[in-house]
């Protein structure tokens, strides 16, 4: 197999993602103008949607998977009175309906929402039907029944209300939540109708939208230094885990992938992740004093 071009450089870009382009199309773009040999990201935008999207950089995609189990703060605006083919303002209208609801009424339909849910994934979604993507098979014509997928929303509250036909709403919630079907669930229950006009992820895990860099930015300093000191370390998509501290022999045994000696605290058969002289040796379960590896961290002194 041909050995990827690029450079070994790990850590995390923070891209403030604008309409219109792909989530994938970012993270090329991010790859290409750090000339990294390796790079994904943590949790796919729709095209429309804008905000947070944290790009792993070489050993940091090897805790994608932690990042995009930390919640995650999403605003957007609803149009009340009809709904589209897409759940959201680039799809047809398919159904109108006069009725508005009050304020109070919007708020008393929020409760529902929270917590522990259950949510239908729109028909345009990654979702995976018998082997093809969903939205392939929406854009052939054919609808398909979901299967429910269960989703934790912490809160979800308006924020506004421009006008009786739009509501702006900030949502808080984990993995795998769709926002254009919390907009066509909540015109469901208002007996309305309703779609997403505009979406945007104000932050991820400990990424802030604020502190994102443009598309425009980085097209000014690609590859140059200015813009490889955007990057944020590695450790920082591990920040719901507790962190521990590996002994000189612990940290070259579990650099080996063999459990390793760790002082600090964390819950017996926890995840947890080790350091050792200020820099990520591995993530793993603790099993008391010992880290026992499931992913092991290669820095060289360059990433």
């Amino acid at each position: 197999m041909a050995r990827k071009k690029g450079r070994d450089i790990s850590g995390w870009l923070i891209v403030d993602k604008p309409a219109g382009v792909t989530s994938t199309a970012v993270v090329g773009k991010v790859r290409w103008a750090l000339d990294a040999k390796k790079a994904g990201h943590a949790g796919t935008l729709d095209p429309a949607a804008t905000g947070v999207l944290a790009i792993a950089l070489g050993e940091a995609t090897k805790t994608v998977s932690y990042l995009t189990e930390a919640l995650k703060c999403y605003r957007f605006q609803v149009r009340l009175g009809a709904s589209t083919t897409t759940d959201d303002a680039e799809g047809a209208v398919i159904a109108t309906r006069d009725a508005r609801p009050t304020d109070d009424q919007i708020r008393a339909a929020l409760r529902p929402f929270v917590g522990d849910i259950l949510q239908v994934p729109p028909q345009f979604s990654a979702v995976k039907v018998e082997g093809e993507r969903a939205y392939d098979l929406a854009r052939a014509g054919e609808e398909m029944e979901l299967a429910a997928r269960p989703l934790y929303v912490e809160s979800l509250v308006m924020t506004g209300r421009p006008d009786a036909d739009t509501v702006e709403l900030e949502m808080v919630c984990g993995k795998g939540g769709y926002v254009r079907a919390i907009a066509r669930d909540l015109g469901a229950a208002l007996g309305c109708f309703g779609h997403v006009l505009w979406l945007r992820r104000t932050w991820s895990g400990p990424f802030q939208a604020e502190d994102g860099i443009s598309l425009d930015e980085i097209d000014q300093i690609v590859r140059t230094p200015e813009l490889e000191a955007r990057l944020r370390p590695l450790e920082m998509g591990l920040a719901d885990l507790p962190e521990l501290r590996a002994t000189l022999e612990g940290a070259v045994r579990l650099a080996h992938g063999s459990p390793g000696q760790v002082i600090g605290h964390a819950e017996f058969g926890t995840e947890a992740w080790a350091s050792h002289n200020g820099r990520p040796v591995a993530v793993g379960r603790y099993m008391g004093g010992e880290l026992h590896p499931s992913r092991v961290f290669n820095l060289s002194d360059g990433a």
